[in-house]
């Protein structure tokens, strides 16, 4: 479970947007295609497909983020680049089939959405000494938010003739701090201004459940639907002055539909779509409200990111070349859940990138040991608007955010036997 914390990241807001290796290279593409055991991840049904197997992998995650202000009254004016550019992200799974009908397995994986680093930078909006705050973004010291997740999930599939059904339940633990924020304290608009920022690391547990099934229609084409619950956590005790509803932070619901289409015994291509809610979560999706109400951070309906639901479309090809080598590419495309009127808070969480250029193979070493790399290029993207203060909006402020990203992962898989029955057999 501590190996899978890893350091939260945005790509499909703060969704990975694929697990492991395979996934990786496929855009994360694949709910109607499950070939190895991360396919839990994705989609619980696909077990079946799977045999007995161990898969270990870990990425090298890099987001550059930054953010441009110019005529601002709170916000620090200027251009700067967050810290925290580089993370491993550790991924492991193993499936064991019981029968030619059923299999289970268990998978751990890490995911996030808001990490940010910025610096003590000078702010000439932040009142004078003797004053009780200073400089930084907001006006309280070096300023960002560090947010973990880990799940764990456990995995049961059985299959009806064409048909292949399956239920995950998952256990989650996240870990946040925030920093830089004390000002909103001070100036009165936190409903427990006493943990609202640079409290250190606070903890939450919880957990949801995942569902999907799989169907071959037909030989060559599969269609597969997987969703998720919401992770119902336990709130941030010591940030209940700055998350609404008392430091709630429940992890949106999702669900994801696809198909799979051998085009050739040896290429499959896959066509994904995701929808994620982050609109129901209030923490997350509450707008800004400016003027900001006096006492509102922490209420629950005081102030959030603003962040809106998010549609994905993943493209995916695998062409199994021969018994050794598999290449793979992939593309994904999702809306950004930030807009232009949330812009303000969101220096803290730019989730705005919105598109996934990956690529991949795998080389089988022996009949057993398969060694796999996958690498997404993520180009930038930029989501600007007014500054909204606590004061009330600033239409002479402007905020511009941009993120780009890289990613190379590496990962190892080991089958103790084929599979008993599936498509990873073709």
């Amino acid at each position: 479970m501590s190996l899978a914390v890893v350091s939260a990241h945005a790509t499909e807001g703060y969704f990975q947007y694929g697990y492991g290796a395979r996934q990786g290279a496929l855009g994360g593409a694949g709910v109607a295609d499950s070939r190895d055991a991360m396919a839990l991840s994705l989609n619980p049904a696909g077990l079946v497909d799977v045999g007995r197997q161990f898969q270990f992998g870990a990425a090298l995650f890099m987001p550059f983020r930054e953010y441009n202000a110019t005529g601002t009254a709170l916000i620090a004016p200027g251009a700067y680049e967050s810290g925290s550019n580089a993370f491993v992200v550790p991924n492991i799974a193993y499936s064991h089939p019981i029968d030619f009908e059923s299999a289970w397995g268990v998978a751990l994986f890490g995911n996030g959405g808001m990490n940010t680093n910025w610096g003590n930078v000078a702010n000439p909006n932040c009142p004078p000494p003797p004053a009780t705050i200073g400089s930084g973004v907001y006006c309280g010291g070096a300023a960002g938010v560090d947010m973990m997740q880990a799940f764990v999930a456990i995995g049961y599939a059985r299959r009806f003739g064409t048909v292949s059904f399956g239920v995950s339940p998952v256990i989650a633990i996240q870990r946040f701090k925030a920093a830089g924020l004390s000002a909103f304290g001070a100036f009165g608009l936190s409903s427990d201004p006493a943990n609202l920022s640079d409290k250190g690391y606070d903890y939450s547990f919880g957990g949801g459940l995942r569902a999907g099934v799989q169907w071959s229609l037909a030989p060559s084409f599969r269609i597969g639907v997987s969703g998720q619950t919401p992770m119902w956590m336990t709130k941030f005790d010591r940030y209940r002055g700055l998350f609404a509803d008392g430091g709630g932070f429940d992890i949106p619901a999702n669900v994801t539909a696809g198909v799979a289409w051998d085009v050739l015994p040896n290429l499959t291509l896959m066509v994904d779509y995701k929808h994620i809610f982050y609109g129901s979560i209030a923490s997350i999706a509450n707008p800004q409200a400016s003027p900001m109400p006096a006492g509102s951070l922490g209420l629950a309906s005081g102030s959030g990111f603003g962040w809106h639901d998010v549609d994905v479309i993943k493209i995916g090809a695998e062409w199994r070349a021969s018994p050794i080598w598999t290449l793979r590419v992939g593309y994904a495309h999702n809306t950004s859940p930030i807009r232009s009127t949330d812009v303000t808070f969101n220096i803290l969480a730019p989730g705005v990138t919105t598109d996934h250029i990956t690529g991949g193979f795998a080389y089988r070493i022996t009949p057993s040991s398969t060694l796999e790399f996958a690498a997404a290029y993520v180009p930038s993207h930029k989501v600007s608007g007014i500054e909204l203060s606590p004061f009330g909006p600033n239409p002479a402020g402007n905020i511009s955010l941009a993120m780009h990203q890289y990613q190379f992962t590496v990962g190892w898989t080991y089958r103790f036997d084929p599979p008993v029955r599936g498509v990873i057999t073709k």
